[in-house]
């Protein structure tokens, strides 16, 4: 069986500003409106749909990105430029920090909507301490 994940619809208040944030920060580019979405296309094929929402109706919700150490470098670099605070585990009980899971690393931030991001080098469960 083959089963992968294609695309999940990102509820957001603007969604020109939210996939211009999210592609911004993690390096990708925003794609041609689809209906009412605007693409985000990762390296592995899936993709994140913005799609304008009533505030009332968005959810926080967890995107998780694994990147290589290079990208993480990045990533980090456009995290902190932009003044974003950043927390090295989910609880937020540790900001300004990053982790070093499974002997990567991780950081998580917010995107405008109140969606908590997160990116790592490693995958969990995959080793090191």
């Amino acid at each position: 069986m083959s089963v992968e994940l294609n695309h999940t619809i990102v509820r957001a208040r603007d969604r020109q500003a939210s996939a211009k944030f999210t592609a911004a920060i993690l390096g990708l580019e925003v794609g041609a409106p689809f209906g009412p979405f605007l693409p985000v296309v990762t390296a592995n094929g899936v993709t994140l749909d913005f799609m304008n929402s009533d505030p009332d109706e968005i959810v926080s919700q967890h995107y998780a990105f694994l990147v290589s150490e290079e990208d993480f470098d990045a990533i980090f670099q456009r995290i902190q430029q932009a003044g974003l605070t950043y927390y090295a585990d989910p609880s937020r009980s540790r900001p300004g920090e990053i982790n070093h899971n499974d002997g990567g690393r991780g950081a998580y931030f917010e995107d405008p909507d109140g969606h908590f991001l997160e990116i790592i080098t490693r995958p969990y469960g995959s080793g090191g301490q």
